[in-house]
């Protein structure tokens, strides 16, 4: 890494900061899914998840004081039974990538999430993404499977790959 990541658990004054790196992949990207950009509010919201729940997790990066990503653990599916299952995501800065930042934060995550009775990962990503998909299986996540056709942005259909990390 070309600077010190500090990595630490995310708060409420870490919220624009979060909506403003997500944005970006809304209005630019396929790798999200969603169409419309996220309003503080919204993200305010969504942190609320996060609170009080060792497999839901959000952590940041911050770097010279700045948050340059976060990586989270969230729901998988709402039954149950599928509760030790988390999804997993990460969101860097569009401008801070290439430089090791990305691997710390997951890693970080990965990490917390072994000391809690999470028994699987998983990441869901929009292909192509070679990068999210390099980054994956040097975590230790393996190819599930394949969607095809399964979410329509930008006038087009995209594929998304499946990857498990098991604990």
């Amino acid at each position: 890494m070309s600077e010190e990541i500090i990595i630490r658990t995310a708060n409420s004054t870490d919220i624009p900061a979060i909506t403003r790196i997500y944005n970006h992949y809304v209005r630019e990207t396929h790798i999200t899914f969603d169409l419309t950009e996220k309003t503080e509010t919204d993200r305010a919201a969504w942190l609320e998840q996060f609170t009080g729940n060792q497999r839901h997790q959000l952590i940041v990066g911050e770097v010279d004081g700045s948050v340059i990503g976060y990586a989270c653990s969230g729901t998988f599916r709402t039954k149950p039974a599928y509760d030790r299952s988390v999804e997993t995501t990460i969101y860097l800065d569009h401008t801070a990538g290439g430089k090791g930042y990305g691997l710390a934060l997951y890693q970080h995550l990965i990490d917390s999430l072994s000391q809690t009775d999470v028994h699987r990962c998983y990441g869901v990503i929009a292909l192509p993404n070679d990068a999210s998909v390099a980054l994956h299986r040097r975590l230790g996540f393996v190819e599930k499977g394949r969607l095809t056709e399964v979410g329509f942005k930008f006038d087009r259909y995209w594929d998304t790959l499946w990857m498990e990390r098991s604990f």
